[in-house]
């Protein structure tokens, strides 16, 4: 499985949101099926989207690449340090994270 044409497949066909803050409350609320955390996430938003994602039985998922390699893969001329998957659409990025 390529992760990048995962996440951009649950971007064109599923329902996400991009950014720390609405993933921070998507993790907080539980609505999300999934949470993925770029590697230069600030530590201290990253510390919190686990914790919160841990109270909510919501897997966490830790992208290698920077937040600017993450937006790009998402489609967007921005970067995103994080993001929540709420339905995958056609992407088999779910499967993926429930192996792990």
């Amino acid at each position: 499985m390529d992760l990048n044409k995962s996440i951009r497949m649950a971007v064109d066909t599923g329902k996400v949101l991009l950014g720390v803050d609405k993933t921070m409350k998507a993790a907080l609320n539980g609505g999300a099926k999934l949470i993925i955390v770029s590697a230069n996430c600030p530590l201290t938003r990253r510390q919190d989207l686990k914790h919160f994602s841990q109270l909510s039985d919501v897997p966490v998922l830790d992208y290698v690449g920077s937040s600017v390699e993450l937006g790009n893969t998402c489609g967007k001329p921005f970067p995103v340090s994080a993001m929540a998957v709420f339905e995958a659409g056609n992407s088999d990025l779910l499967e993926a994270a429930i192996k792990k």
